[in-house]
């Protein structure tokens, strides 16, 4: 038996317009990559089936940024609805939990608009040979290594926008997650051992060269496992270009993407994975080079100014900060590792992944760097 559920007996999709030039700046969908195609004959019957006033044929394209779950745009008639599956050849199996992903999204959307607003879940497997669930588009701008020239990215919108990335993590930290309805969600008491077992563990089951650096970080870690702070909700994957960003002005956040690996637990987790991804502006040059976002542009916030203004903000003690930030650039480097791994293997043939080896290099040599200085 299959787990449906339409979240609107109704559903109200709008179908926006843009200008040309605005349009150039929003993430945008393309021709979907080989070996990643759905089954539109079957997933046009059953979207029929569940939006029986919709009109036209059903077509797709695949949002090509992004490295785990797959996500495309499917216009039914004039309903336009985003569609997240698993990665094909994913043997990960909590990491891709669809079902998990959509609960999280349908309970958390009234407490936090940001979180997209989702439609309809399926397990049937029999349709596109995994579970899936649809959610309303977001309309925004993302920003991923460099804004185009056009945006005119100033100093003062770069630190206002820095400023906003890291305000609106503090208030998802904020949220009473049992009022919500996801006081179940997960186990905070002892998650960090947990955490950090279960990557390490990741890593050796992914594993497809000696680096010398991980016994090295492995041992750290398991042993400056620091006192949880208080549990919260947090996102585990937050950065700039999982935020979409208003059109008309690009330092307000309008949503936040990619809550595969939500969960409760402790904050400074949340924290510390957002500043494995920022890249201050001296930062040394492999990491210049891995850099996925205008962190390091004048005006941007360092990872020393966003703790700060995540203490005044939230009142939590930061003193364990640098187990944090080495345990999230390990992290980091653990799930570029998997994905390089299924590359690797032949079960995903997406370009992009080729050169991630050296991406888990590089974090790694900057988690031990972190450790050996202790400071962020």
């Amino acid at each position: 038996m299959s787990i449906l559920h339409n979240e609107f007996s109704r559903p109200e999709f709008s179908v926006f317009s843009v200008t040309p030039v605005l349009n150039d700046f929003l993430d945008q969908p393309a021709t979907i990559r080989p070996g990643e195609e759905l089954s539109l004959p079957l997933l046009e019957a059953f979207l029929h089936q569940h939006f029986p006033g919709s009109n036209g044929p059903l077509t797709a394209a695949q949002f090509p940024s992004g490295h785990s779950n797959l996500t495309y745009l499917v216009r039914l008639g004039d309903h336009e609805m985003v569609l997240r599956r698993p990665p094909f050849g994913s043997q990960v199996k909590t990491a891709h939990d669809m079902g998990r992903e959509y609960r999280v999204l349908s309970k958390l959307h009234a407490a936090y608009p940001e979180a997209p607003r989702v439609v309809l879940f399926c397990d049937d497997l029999s349709i596109l040979g995994a579970p899936f669930y649809l959610m309303e588009r977001l309309r925004g701008i993302i920003l991923r290594k460099d804004p185009p020239a056009a945006l005119h990215f100033t100093p003062e919108i770069a630190r206002r926008l820095s400023e906003s990335f890291l305000d609106n993590l503090a208030r998802l930290h904020s949220l009473d997650y049992r009022a919500i309805g996801l006081g179940d969600l997960g186990k905070p008491q002892g998650y960090l051992a947990r955490q950090v077992r279960g990557w390490i563990g990741r890593y050796h089951a992914s594993r497809t060269h000696d680096l010398p650096e991980v016994e090295k970080i492995s041992v750290w870690l398991n042993q400056r496992i620091p006192t949880a702070s208080d549990a919260a909700l947090i996102h585990n994957d937050y950065k700039y270009d999982n935020l979409v960003l208003d059109s008309s002005d690009i330092t307000r956040v309008v949503g936040v993407l990619d809550w595969e690996m939500s969960t409760i637990g402790d904050p400074l987790s949340d924290l510390g994975t957002a500043l494995a991804y920022w890249v201050n502006a001296n930062d040394p040059e492999e990491l210049q080079q891995i850099r996925s976002c205008p962190s390091n542009y004048p005006g941007s916030l360092t990872r020393a100014e966003l703790v700060g203004r995540y203490v005044r903000v939230t009142g939590r003690d930061v003193s364990a900060m640098s187990f944090y930030l080495a345990f999230a650039r390990f992290k980091v480097a653990v799930i570029y590792q998997q994905i390089y791994f299924r590359y690797q293997q032949g079960l995903t043939r997406d370009p992009r992944f080729a050169t991630l080896a050296e991406k888990v290099r590089a974090l790694m040599r900057a988690s031990l760097r972190t450790i050996e200085s202790e400071s962020i």
